[in-house]
Parts: C-alpha cells; structure tokens; sequence
C-alpha cells in the first residue's frame, strides 16, 4: 500500500493538501523518488504562505512508522521537510536533532484505490486486457518503443556479465548465446551446458575437420554412447571423439539432459547439434562476420549452412527417413536473430559506444516479422497491434515484467487506467484481500 502512496505523491493524484495542524501548502515539486536507503523523494519543494521549503520527503502508512523505522535515531532524516502519511496515528514526529517535522495526510482518491485493488487482485493473466482499447494509440506506441530498448537493456546485462567470465571474448560469449538458443527455449539450458563444456578454442583447433568438429559436438552431448548404431558415420564419430576427448581432458555431458518428448523430428536434439556443427566449420571468426553483415538476407545465408549428408535422410543416429534438406526453416532463423544476434549487436554497440551496431539491431528488429506465441494472441485478440519483432519483443517484455509481477504503478498503462479520475475500472475484485 505504500507503493500507492508513492505513485499517488509522485504523480500529484491528490485533492488539496494541508498539514496535519490544518495548514494548506503546495506542492511545487515532489522531488526525486528514490529507491534505495534513506528518505523517499529528494529535493522536493513545497510552499506554505509566503515561504518555500526545500528538502526530502517521507511517507509512510502510519506516522507511528517514523519511529519503528528509526528514523529519529538516523542523521539521514534531518533533513526531510514533511512526513506524508495515510493515518496520522501520532500527532508529530521529530528528527534526530529533535526538530518538529510537518505532516500531511495524503487522500488517495477512491477511483484510483478502486483501479489499484482490480488491477493488483485481478486473476485476469493480464490484468487490464479488457482496458486496452481506451489506451491512446500514441501512448501505446511509446510504451512498446520504451519496453523494446527495455528487453534488449535487461539482455545486454546478462551478455556483459557474459563477456566478463570470458574475459572479453565476443566469440566465445557469441558461441555460448548462439547455442543456447540452438535448442529453441525447451533445450535451451541443455545447449548452454553444452557449449560450456566444449570451449570454442578445441573447436577452432579442428575447425578443417568436418566430421572431428561433429564429433566434439556430438561426444560432448553425450549421444555417442546412447545408441548402437551400424552406420560407419557414427562409428567414425565415435572413434574421433575417443581421440578428441583424451586430447582435451574432455568429460560428456549426461544425455538425458536433451529432452526429446513431442519435440518434432526437425527440431530433434541430433539434427540441431548437427547445424552447429555445420555452422562451426571453417567459421573461424563468426562474430567478427556476423558484425560486418548489412543486409538481412546476408544473415539467412550465414545461418544456414548444410550438413553431412547422414542428416538428411536421419533425426537421430538409428533412424532413417526420407530424405530431406535440413536447414534451419524461416521461422527459426527469425528466433536466432531475435535472441542471439540483436542481443548482441546492441550489447555490442553499448561496450564500444558505438551507436552504429544499437540502430542496426533496432532496425533489424523491425525488419522481421513479429513471433507467434501465446502471449501475443493475447494481445493481439486484445486489439493490439503487433506489426514486427520489435512490437512482440516489447509485449513479452511487458507480460512478463510488468503483467505477472504486478507492477501495475511503474506501467505506463496502468498509470493511464490509474490516473483516469474520470473512468474507474468498475470491476469486481475477485479477492477478499483489502488495502
């Protein structure tokens, strides 16, 4: 409830205020909403007659909170000029130097008490689902411009956190992302444990060698010991990977890890493992080639390269089917550049400080057309318009971080449902919980 008081304070959401003694005042700025420890607005300004008062403001549920917080025993206190409370359980409050400071009760409007227990209570999956056709188009937009540069801020962070395990190398932090979005969200974990334990360096080693590269891949996943095939291709695999294996100290991973159930044959563990390989061979420098791409079909031909014949015609080494080309189909290609290369194309450009590399993966994004998920349908049923991957990436980033935490107040959608005097939400609360 107290995130309430703060939206309501930061956004001057309420009628006119007086101190606690009956005295009106105005705010002329309610400061800086800080997060961390100390006061909760700095720099706020207000005036009381003829005088402006300028310093930090607290607000709390009940003003007894003052002195359970201890805020009186804390010299970080002194300088807040009004203690901002709900109930005014005490009639003052004093800082460390025992100066008075003034109080205030802040009314939180009832439409907008009304719009916060709907939309934090609700057990819609997305709250204001129903309310998003009041939502100006323009308002809209922004926020999906906003939650787009959000996604690939909150992914740039994990690649940079990447790139210092790896001690700056962007090939080797390139290669880990790209196989984890190999196995294509449900063998994702399995593919990044893979790429993990074969550093990119024994691959380069070999990198002339087909079928000792398929043979890294393929002995690192395990899935040279699972099964008895005949076939000379998988005995020559196995034979490769003895040899490799005691060269690198190399140690497989368990199998079971790739999970196989109603996966399609397509998208089978062996077939995927097999473009990697495909994609590692004689690729020496893939970042570096990725990074100096411009046109999209240029990335297309990149990451679709053709593997041993064997594939064609198998998803796993004792199977044999009919035989089939077995590149990564459009929709696929679509995922490895939303997940991998505009990740790391502006993870790229924010290291450097180069903004050539951010305005090529903003521009890719908007390129390709936007994912097909559930999430999507939902807001697209929803009468939100979903025109390109940018779009579906700032609806994912908002179904996710904002929709399923319930943070209503920091949305700039709730802000427009919650500030709307005018128009309450006028849905029944499906909780017994009250605020």
């Amino acid at each position: 409830m107290e995130r309430l008081l703060h939206y309501v304070w930061k956004y001057r959401l309420y009628p006119e205020l007086v101190t606690t003694t009956g005295i009106p005042f105005t705010v002329i700025d309610p400061g800086i909403h800080n997060t961390h420890a100390g006061p909760d607005f700095f720099n706020a300004k207000i005036k009381i007659g003829d005088k402006t008062w300028a310093g930090n403001v607290e607000i709390h549920r009940f003003a007894s909170d003052w002195y359970r917080h201890e805020h009186h025993l804390n010299h970080a206190y002194d300088s807040v000029i009004l203690h901002v409370v709900e109930h005014d359980d005490i009639s003052e409050v004093l800082t460390k130097n025992e100066r008075k400071i003034l109080q205030s009760v802040l009314v939180i409007p009832d439409e907008i008490r009304k719009n916060y227990n709907y939309l934090l209570h609700t057990e819609k999956e997305i709250p204001c689902l129903e309310r998003l056709s009041e939502i100006p188009e323009i308002h809209l937009n922004a926020w999906k411009n906003a939650l787009t540069v959000e996604r690939l801020q909150n992914k740039t962070k994990h690649i940079l956190q990447m790139l210092e395990l790896y001690h700056g190398d962007w090939e080797e932090v390139f290669y880990v992302l790209l196989c984890r979005n190999f196995g294509f969200g449900i063998n994702g974990d399995a593919f990044e444990l893979l790429a993990k334990s074969l550093p990119l360096k024994y691959i380069r080693k070999h990198q002339d060698n087909f079928l000792q590269v398929e043979a890294l891949f393929f002995g690192q996943a395990g899935l040279l010991e699972e099964e008895n095939s005949e076939s000379n291709y998988y005995q020559l695999l196995q034979e490769e990977y003895r040899f490799l294996r005691k060269k690198f100290d190399l140690r497989a991973l368990e199998n079971h890890i790739f999970k196989r159930l109603r996966i399609r044959p397509q998208n089978f563990p062996h077939v995927k493992i097999a473009q990697l390989a495909a994609l590692f061979y004689r690729n020496e420098h893939f970042f570096s080639r990725m990074l100096n791409i411009n046109e999209q079909k240029e990335y297309y031909e990149l990451f679709t390269p053709q593997v041993s014949d064997f594939w064609t015609e198998h998803y796993h080494f004792n199977s044999h089917t009919v035989k089939k080309e077995r590149k990564l189909g459009f929709s696929a290609l679509q995922i490895i550049l939303i997940n991998t290369v505009i990740p790391i194309l502006f993870a790229y450009g924010k290291r450097k400080k180069n903004n050539e590399f951010i305005e090529k993966s903003l521009y890719l994004q908007e390129t390709i057309p936007a994912e097909k998920n559930a999430i999507i349908t939902l807001f697209q049923r929803a009468g939100v318009k979903v025109d390109h991957a940018a779009d579906s990436q700032a609806l994912i980033q908002l179904k996710r971080e904002y929709c399923e935490k319930k943070e209503c107040l920091f949305c700039r959608i709730g802000h427009c449902l919650l500030s709307n005097k005018k128009n309450a939400l006028n849905l029944q609360v499906k909780s017994n919980r009250v605020i």
